[in-house]
């Protein structure tokens, strides 16, 4: 009896032991088919949405599919992920700073710009200084006031009026990381990429904060729409919408400001401009006598000009000048003065300096009215 119960139980072990066997095998050949999804070449695409625990996928072509994914990957739409290539299984999320090395495409610095060398533009420092330089040092004040401070601004007007340079000087003196976006370049090279790109550029901006984005020709991005028919246009729109859904987004700025510059006010978007996105308004003008004189003396510190210069009257001379076109005045004089082997720069200089500016400006006019006349 006991005999017949013993070889019972060494039965049932060795069956157990044979099932061990194979279910260890499975599990091997299983972790090998895993491998194999894993492994290179995998395609890279774009999560789109969440549906009942699988994903919408958005491929490079434009193509859309509907799969399943490997457990346990925290997604969400906009994410980049490698997935495989025959059933295009989503096996693994790709960092943020894998998709992009956003630096390449931007320009983050530190700015150390004074206030004292932006010139003639007092007024617009001081709002400039209000919206975005009090919430950033001193947020205990809105807290206890009970408002939210405005999240951007729009600088606008001529080039060369000095807009730059009043972002570069808030962003210096709040100590921010200042990110430079130009809109045209940022439409024309990144075709398909645009919005994801935007995307990355605010949670860089996040990681460094207290950060400053200056976004310069914001009119090539968000211009007023129109029917879309190319696919240029279709992308340019995708990248606007991704950079309104970042003004707007889930995820709070924080310390992270946004100023728009533009020469076309005329053509943006009332979407951008809206309250609770780029709503405070500055108009950059080209400056007065008064803010040519305190461009001239900014631009002129460092030279050595003759005690005969009259600054009145040289500044009268440069009538509709904007701030670079009186540094380019200036540095050309300092060009003439170096040809007459002087040290020291008299007004006939200054008058030829300023000729020269003027002549190359209606040069330039009629190279514009020849192209779209």
């Amino acid at each position: 009896m006991l005999s017949n119960i013993i070889t019972g139980y060494t039965t049932d072990i060795q069956a157990l032991e044979d099932e061990n066997r194979v279910l260890k095998e499975s599990v091997h050949n299983l972790k090998r088919e895993l491998e194999k999804f894993h492994q290179v070449p995998l395609l890279v695409a774009e999560v789109k949405d969440l549906i009942d625990g699988n994903v919408l996928l958005r491929l490079n072509n434009g193509n859309e599919f509907y799969v399943g994914m490997v457990d346990d990957l925290d997604l969400m739409p906009g994410d980049s992920v490698l997935v495989e290539q025959k059933n295009l299984t989503v096996i693994k999320k790709i960092p943020l700073a894998k998709s992009f090395n956003v630096e390449k495409f931007v320009i983050v610095e530190k700015p150390e710009l004074e206030w004292d060398q932006v010139g003639g533009l007092d007024r617009q420092a001081e709002e400039i200084k209000e919206v975005i330089e009090l919430p950033l040092t001193k947020p205990e004040l809105f807290k206890k006031v009970g408002i939210q401070p405005p999240k951007g601004i729009l600088l606008y007007g001529p080039p060369g009026t000095g807009k730059t340079l009043l972002a570069k000087a808030v962003a210096s003196a709040t100590d921010s990381t200042f990110i430079e976006v130009v809109g045209s370049e940022l439409v024309q090279k990144f075709i398909g990429e645009g919005a994801k790109l935007i995307k990355e550029i605010f949670q860089m901006a996040r990681e460094k904060s207290p950060t400053i984005i200056f976004i310069d020709e914001v009119d090539a991005l968000a211009s007023k729409r129109i029917d879309i028919g190319t696919s240029g246009e279709r992308e340019v729109q995708r990248t606007f919408m991704q950079l309104l859904a970042e003004i707007d987004g889930f995820k709070p700025l924080g310390d992270v400001k946004i100023i728009g510059c533009t020469n076309r006010k005329d053509i943006l978007d009332p979407a951008v401009v809206r309250p609770g996105r780029l709503d405070r308004l500055i108009e950059i003008p080209t400056p007065d006598l008064e803010g040519r004189k305190e461009i001239f003396k900014i631009h002129t510190k460092t030279m050595k000009l003759d005690k005969k210069v009259n600054v009145e009257r040289v500044c009268k001379m440069m009538e509709g000048f904007s701030g670079a076109e009186i540094k380019a005045a200036c540095t050309e004089a300092g060009y003439f003065a170096i040809r007459a082997n002087r040290y020291k720069i008299i007004e006939k200089d200054l008058k030829q300096g300023i000729d020269k500016v003027r002549q190359e400006e209606s040069l330039e006019g009629e190279d514009y009215m020849h192209m779209f006349g």
